[in-house]
């Protein structure tokens, strides 16, 4: 199983962080141009599943698949959206993604007082502690598919 990417959005949509495992990038497009459209593409998603749910829910999707890759969704409290993609064979991840948020980001993001709220995190620290992380899951693999 591999993990592909994994981006950080806040509620504004601005890309906190964007990391890649495993990945070849064949898109043609800049990580800016591709934050965006990943960024369009979920508050879409996030609205058509909101809008087409039979009952009231705060909760939004978990996760999609395509013939080439799974997306995984998660969404904090305040806004911070965590999106990973990865292969098909990834089951539901978003303990992970909580983990992430919990352990990784809130310790070395939030409560560093160097780091701004309001432009992408230069934390090597937030970076180095992520990285260890993500490649010390048994889901991660390090052959391109």
């Amino acid at each position: 199983m591999t993990i592909y990417t994994l981006y950080i959005f806040d509620r504004n949509g601005t890309c906190r962080h964007y990391s890649e495992w495993n990945r070849k990038n064949q898109s043609g497009l800049s990580i800016d141009e591709e934050c965006k459209l990943m960024y369009g593409m979920l508050s879409s998603l996030k609205s058509f599943v909101g809008r087409m749910s039979p009952v009231d829910q705060k909760e939004s999707f978990h996760s999609y698949r395509t013939n080439k890759y799974k997306l995984h969704f998660y969404e904090t409290p305040s806004g911070l959206q965590f999106v990973m993609t990865t292969d098909l064979n990834v089951g539901n991840i978003t303990d992970i993604l909580q983990q992430m948020y919990c352990n990784i980001y809130l310790e070395y993001v939030v409560k560093n007082p160097f780091c701004s709220r309001e432009e992408a995190v230069k934390s090597e620290l937030f970076k180095t502690k992520l990285d260890e992380y993500v490649r010390g899951l048994p889901i991660f693999a390090t052959k391109l598919s």
